[in-house]
């Protein structure tokens, strides 16, 4: 639950002489369609298929890692005093490569999954721990021990010398960070902040854990102050994405804001783990059916491939998670998918559409009105058989009157 997906087709680290060669790999292409095609011309459309304005930009990313990599400019200021936050552990061993030397801690609860209320905190972590231990399939005592240890490190932030949290820009890593300035009165005196959205050179940008140990040193010295907007604004959010209505959460996705800039995508995502208005399904489930319906039966492993590669807008899910977000639409009495080969490992079973499951992705039959078990999008729940939100194509909230 901790690790996060690896899809891209690099970590990060860009050879230069190996883009040259795929630049005149390129070239012979493009003389083959136009005989006057030049080698600028194709490095210049490499450097674009990369995510770069122009060759030389390409070229200047890559000495600025290979510099990273050789005079590590963090030398003076990440001491054993600075403790590094993430959402999991999956920079950990990369930031000993790198040659960090301050503490690493994490708050590995997935807080875009089930019940996340605003409790006082023994009853809070009771809930979450239930939560994770019960989906999650893990011993209800370790999990326990965890959380519990987990928040007490995170009650911890408000009085350290020097904290770094180290994000990307999903639901995931979003709710992370709400969590963590939340919990503040104001901002600490050097508190930062190292976010990212996509990082040059990478395909698919999915999470700072698939990137070398010498980009986590280029993405350092780019850490910034957070200050007590920031904070205010957290408290804001996490204060919506508690409450029992969706409304505030709403208002809030759809706003702009500088001083924690990627949070309202994030926030309009998870948003669109409400039921949509004609079919009943979150976002994540409709883009599993549909792919599981144009290619299956298929592997629940290259189902999680597939839309954490290609097909989901903001990747935020890790494979034991996506298993278990998708456990209700084949545990339920009437099931919108078919497991079968249950006696091998979960990602590779095969998956199948049920008759139901048919109906329901082409609007058809609606999936709450079909399912038996809670669903839970921060503290908004839906409960089978009673009228809930949902949320429509353009990413407005809808309220659906269930008549008994």
């Amino acid at each position: 639950m901790s690790q996060r997906p690896f899809a891209s087709n690099t970590d990060g680290r860009l050879n230069l002489e190996q883009q040259r060669k795929r630049a005149k790999e390129l070239l012979s292409r493009l003389k083959s369609q136009d005989p006057s095609a030049t080698l600028s011309q194709a490095q210049w459309q490499l450097a674009k298929q990369l995510g770069f304005a122009s060759w030389p930009k390409l070229k200047a990313h890559v000495d600025a890692l290979d510099f990273a990599a050789r005079h590590p400019g963090f030398e003076a200021s990440d001491e054993s005093r600075t403790t590094h936050w993430r959402c999991g552990n999956d920079i950990a061993h990369s930031l000993q490569l790198a040659g960090f030397k301050g503490q690493f801690r994490m708050l590995t609860d997935p807080l875009c999954m089930g019940p996340v209320r605003e409790l006082p905190s023994q009853a809070f972590r009771a809930m979450r721990s239930t939560f994770i231990s019960q989906a999650f399939a893990l011993d209800s005592t370790e999990v326990a021990h965890r959380v519990n240890d987990e928040y007490d490190q995170l009650q911890t932030l408000a009085n350290a010398d020097h904290s770094v949290l180290w994000c990307e820009a999903d639901a995931y890593d979003q709710l992370f960070l709400v969590r963590a300035l939340a919990g503040l009165e104001r901002a600490p005196r050097k508190l930062e902040l190292i976010e990212a959205d996509r990082i040059p050179g990478v395909e698919r940008f999915i999470g700072i854990g698939q990137l070398a140990p010498d980009v986590l040193a280029w993405l350092w010295p780019q850490r910034r102050l957070i200050d007590d907007n920031a904070v205010q604004l957290a408290k804001r959010a996490w204060s919506a994405y508690c409450d029992s209505s969706p409304l505030k959460l709403a208002e809030l996705a759809h706003g702009n804001y500088p001083c924690l800039p990627f949070l309202a995508p994030a926030l309009l995502r998870q948003l669109q783990e409400l039921p949509g208005t004609h079919d009943g399904l979150s976002l994540t489930e409709r883009l599993g059916l549909t792919y599981i319906a144009e290619a299956g039966p298929v592997p629940f492993g290259r189902v999680f491939a597939e839309l954490m590669g290609k097909r989901e807008p903001l990747p935020f899910l890790g494979d034991m998670m996506f298993h278990a977000l998708l456990r209700p639409l084949i545990d339920a009495e009437q099931p919108l998918l078919l497991e079968t080969e249950t006696h091998l490992e979960w990602p590779r079973r095969h998956l199948e559409l049920t008759a139901l499951g048919r109906e329901v992705l082409s609007e058809s039959a609606y999936w709450p009105d079909h399912s038996s078990e809670a669903r839970w999008v921060g503290g908004t729940c839906i409960e089978p058989g009673q009228s809930h939100w949902t949320i429509d194509r353009y990413a407005q909230l809808v309220w659906r009157n269930v008549i008994a």
